[in-house]
């Protein structure tokens, strides 16, 4: 895994992380993604390997620990 992002030069580490899924017009969130997570711009970097397991959660197989609700606003300019 890269040590240093590729966007601000920042130093990445490994440590678990959410990651925000979208799954046809359903957003999952999904936790405890192992990645490297740049300490500087947030930019988080996994393994292809995890995509397809993310992939998998998004599906339903992994089941839904809990439910967020989130308010959707439209911009329009002032």
């Amino acid at each position: 895994m890269m040590r240093t992002c590729y966007f601000c030069k920042g130093k990445v580490v490994n440590q678990p992380t959410s990651v925000d899924f979208w799954w046809a017009d359903e957003l999952k969130i999904i936790e405890n993604v192992p990645a490297g997570v740049c300490q500087q711009c947030g930019e988080k970097y996994s393994e292809g390997n995890f995509y397809k397991e993310m992939e998998r959660l998004a599906k339903g197989a992994g089941g839904a620990v809990r439910r967020l609700s989130v308010d959707v606003v439209r911009y329009s300019p002032a």
